[in-house]
């Protein structure tokens, strides 16, 4: 089962789905004149005037400020650490500006696609605004038909995503931090993450989007203030680490590097693995980060957008480019640990950082692995939840019938107390499987959403080509 696993996870993330991303965000770019590109200095500015205070209010669950930070939540895991490291060991430094090329052609699929889900966002039940590509997809596609059935296959992945890569995983990697570095034992650590997660998720998106609001900002600068202190220490490798970083990602053939150490890599690796990581933390095109969009108070679709969009710049362009320019610099790219064995990930990420900043740098990386993880997990569940109750009513109107609020309510506190509850296990619980299935999760949620954006990318431009980003 596990190398069926493996099998369909290199398949799924072979060259074709990144080809299929890239040539996506490249479509998009063009089609909407390089706006996402010209107007992020708009896009900025607008978060950081909703944190003062957004004037403009509309329908929605919480300010436009925190769903960013829901979404980025969701975004900012371990693949910020981890993922960055392992990315330049496989693919060598180059790695890191595939990741960044990603990044901003992927900037034009997260305007897209939360364009979208903006315009065909809805009330439920509950008197809830709520949206996403599911709901793109059964009210924008035709024939209906087709739209509903891939709105029902991206909500199961969405689900099963949910539960693997936004919550067994994160939880299994803070369990791991926290045992190696203050020797907590698994099961304790699965039990205050499962009571922290009920107290959060019982309050709902509400109380989901001020506990995001204020960890993502806070841990975010934290480990920027220390990446940076890393990469001051290390300067003197600076130029010699972007010259590797540039020569590796654009050269034909495979070419090992003088700060690299035993790292051998050319363009063909560079690029796979760096779009590969970029998507993985960036997720933009993958359709998660739209759900959170959605649930904004907002009565601007396209403003809200280029808010959204922002979360691919702070996630990939800033915090991963911190990192990668760390581990550049480092001079430690290609060593060996102790055991003999290439560093990689957060073994990597820990030497370095332990090596500049001393044993405060190990206890840094080990706190941002678990604020990132946890901040992960919490965003997640909302995402799952939605594509819970999206699955759910899509029952109950095939039978001709409503799902009453007691019902919703109903299944809404069932799903939060089994999603706490899966925290425990990937806590306590070896998950190679998991890893796997969670990767395979996040490839299919891609496909139908990059459909659906390519189909409906007319309806996107039609409102940001004519937009105008005053102030």
């Amino acid at each position: 089962m596990a190398q069926c696993l493996e099998k369909l996870n290199t398949w799924i993330w072979g060259p074709w789905m990144l080809v299929f991303f890239m040539g996506t965000g490249i479509f998009l770019t063009v089609r909407l004149k390089f706006l996402p590109w010209k107007n992020l200095g708009f896009a900025l500015r607008q978060v950081f005037k909703d944190i003062a205070g957004p004037k403009k209010r509309g329908e929605g669950e919480i300010t436009p400020f925190q769903s960013l930070m829901t979404a980025m939540a969701a975004m900012m895991g371990t693949g910020n650490i981890a993922g960055v490291a392992a990315a330049m060991v496989l693919g060598g430094p180059g790695a890191l500006i595939w990741m960044l090329i990603s990044a901003l052609l992927c900037m034009s699929c997260s305007l897209t696609e939360t364009t979208l889900s903006m315009k065909y966002r809805q009330k439920n039940a509950l008197g809830q605004v709520c949206g996403g590509p599911m709901y793109v997809m059964e009210r924008g596609i035709r024939p209906k038909g087709l739209g509903r059935a891939m709105a029902v296959l991206f909500s199961l992945f969405t689900l099963g995503a949910s539960l693997g890569m936004g919550n067994m995983t994160q939880a299994n990697s803070i369990s791991q931090a926290l045992s190696d570095t203050f020797h907590v034992p698994p099961a304790l650590c699965g039990g205050i993450l499962f009571f922290l997660c009920l107290f959060v998720l019982m309050g709902g998106i509400a109380c989901i989007g001020k506990v995001c609001s204020v960890l993502v900002p806070v841990m975010s600068v934290a480990y920027l203030a220390a990446t940076v202190a890393v990469i001051i220490i290390n300067r003197q490798n600076i130029p010699h680490g972007l010259y590797e970083m540039i020569t590796m990602a654009f050269s034909p053939r495979a070419i090992g590097g003088g700060l690299g150490g035993s790292i051998v890599a050319g363009l063909s690796g560079a690029m796979r693995w760096g779009v590969a990581r970029g998507v993985f933390s960036h997720e933009a095109g993958l359709g998660s980060a739209p759900i959170a969009a959605a649930a904004a108070k907002t009565d601007d679709p396209v403003g809200q957008s280029y808010i959204a969009m922002t979360g691919t710049f702070f996630d990939t362009i800033l915090v991963c480019s911190a990192t990668g320019l760390a581990i550049a610099s480092s001079g430690l790219l290609g060593a060996a640990g102790r055991d003999g064995q290439l560093l990689t990930g957060v073994a990597l990420t820990n030497t370095i950082f332990e090596t500049a900043l001393g044993p405060a740098g190990r206890l840094i990386i080990t706190l941002g692995i678990a604020m990132f993880a946890f901040a992960t997990i919490i965003g997640w569940e909302y995402y799952g939840e939605k594509a819970l109750e999206y699955i759910v009513e899509s029952g109950w109107r095939r039978k001709g019938d409503t799902m009453s609020v007691l019902r919703r309510r109903r299944w809404i506190s069932f799903y939060r107390l089994i999603y706490c509850a899966f925290v425990f296990v990937g806590a306590v619980a070896s998950l190679e499987a998991v890893w796997n299935f969670s990767d395979i999760m996040n490839g299919a949620m891609a496909l139908p959403n990059l459909v659906c954006i390519l189909l409906l990318s007319g309806e996107a431009a039609a409102m940001i080509v004519p937009y105008e980003c005053s102030e």
